[in-house]
């Protein structure tokens, strides 16, 4: 059995998703034996569960840096973090986080262990599914990062950011409420006015969730016929799948 390795708590709330959505996947396409608490074999069709090591980290000291732009210690630290995950046996990891994507090929560079991306699996995704013209919701390091236009520009498929004061408005919301749990109706409201906006004004063909808790508070496959990628969503099925290679 594969083990998986998570740098989580950034944020600490995804962090739970995660693990509730690996397990829940990987007990949906898994079967194999499994023993009752007396040590008999159930039957051979029952789920089992998967092997994942969580390392969780200090979320404030990570936004210091990025807010000071020291993306050397930011890089440097998480390296580290990875490296722990190794010494402990994963035979992968990923950050449970978009915005850490921000120095990811550095950190894919030195990690001792396989990474798997967040950007890149929703990245494919969006090619699957035949998208052109997506909008990126997320941190501001995230909607101004080159990290996802990137990717994205690789596969053909151009991304769509909100407006300065869109941006301001999301980042506050980010990090002043739904990174210390606070999922409010007026937040989700405000949210939605801006993917309408996006749609009418920019012609948005799906908007990507790109902050792992922006699908604790647009919960839903879509608003207005714009459909959400959930990247924690995407970015598990992605991990499942090699769990399960």
């Amino acid at each position: 059995m594969k083990t998986v390795g998570i740098i989580g708590g950034i944020g600490p709330e995804s962090t739970i998703e995660y693990y509730r959505l690996i397990i829940e996947a990987y007990r949906e396409r898994q079967t194999g034996p499994a023993v009752h608490a007396q040590g008999h074999a159930q039957d051979p069709q029952a789920r089992s569960y998967p092997s994942i090591i969580i390392n969780s980290v200090d979320l404030n000291q990570f936004i210091i840096w990025l807010n000071a732009n020291q993306l050397d210690k930011f890089t440097g630290r998480l390296v580290a973090e990875i490296e722990r995950l190794a010494r402990a046996g994963v035979d992968f990891a990923l950050l449970a986080s978009n915005t850490p994507h921000i120095v990811f090929d550095e950190i894919r560079r030195r990690s001792p262990v396989p990474l798997i991306s967040i950007v890149e699996a929703t990245c494919d995704e969006a090619r699957a599914r035949g998208l052109k013209r997506v909008g990126l919701f997320g941190t501001r390091f995230t909607m101004q990062g080159r990290f996802y236009p990137e990717v994205f520009a690789r596969a053909g498929i151009q991304l769509i950011v909100p407006n300065e004061e869109e941006q301001s408005y999301i980042h506050e919301k980010y990090l002043g409420e739904l990174l210390n749990n606070i999922f409010r109706p007026e937040t989700r409201e405000g949210l939605l006015a801006i993917v309408d906006r996006l749609k009418g004004r920019d012609g948005i063909e799906a908007l990507i969730l790109g902050g792992t808790e922006l699908p604790l508070i647009l919960r839903g496959d879509e608003h207005n016929e714009v459909p959400f990628l959930d990247t924690t969503r995407i970015h598990v099925k992605r991990i499942v799948d090699e769990l399960l290679s």
